[in-house]
């Protein structure tokens, strides 16, 4: 790479930096509490954008209800920072947000060691199974079994493709 090229390149990470505050501005992240009566929206320099609380609040005592709000904009703003680093390594690419990850300390929500990692493959089949009914492969009896044969059909079609086993 020559001198102009680097040049080039330094100048045009400059004026994508320049955009990074207005990025920031605009990532949102927005919560609930589990039973509804909070929600939250904010941006990822924590400016607070939407507040509402249900009617049933007003009797509550105030110190559970800072508490609910409070850990709701927790992860308000866990959503918005993550929004705000999609942003960044789409307008910067990832090696920016690895340097911002390096540089605060802090690694992004999405790879936070804390995350929740979702549902494996086989709570996924497990609950499948629990809300079908569990009736994976069943052994064909010996009649339909000839009968299935003499007529052509496939024993394709009771096939379930959840049963397969993902790698990922």
């Amino acid at each position: 790479m020559n001198t102009r090229e680097l040049i080039s390149l330094a100048r045009s990470r400059e004026a994508a930096l320049g955009q990074v505050a207005s990025l920031m501005g605009e990532a949102r992240g927005s919560a609930h509490a589990l039973d509804g009566s909070v929600e939250v929206t904010v941006d990822a320099l924590g400016a607070l954008k939407r507040l509402w609380l249900a009617p049933s609040l007003a009797s509550a005592d105030p110190s559970r209800i800072s508490a609910l709000v409070l850990e709701v904009v927790r992860v308000a703003m866990a959503e918005a920072e993550q929004d705000c680093y999609n942003r960044v390594g789409l307008l910067l690419g990832e090696e920016a947000g690895l340097l911002v990850e390096a540089l605060s300390g802090r690694a992004a929500p999405a790879r936070s060691s804390d995350d929740d990692p979702g549902m494996t493959v086989e709570e996924f089949q497990r609950l499948r199974a629990e809300r079908v009914g569990e009736r994976r492969f069943p052994a064909p009896a010996a009649a339909s079994a000839s009968a299935a044969a003499e007529s052509g059909e496939d024993e394709w079609e009771d096939f379930d493709p959840a049963s397969l086993r993902s790698d990922r």
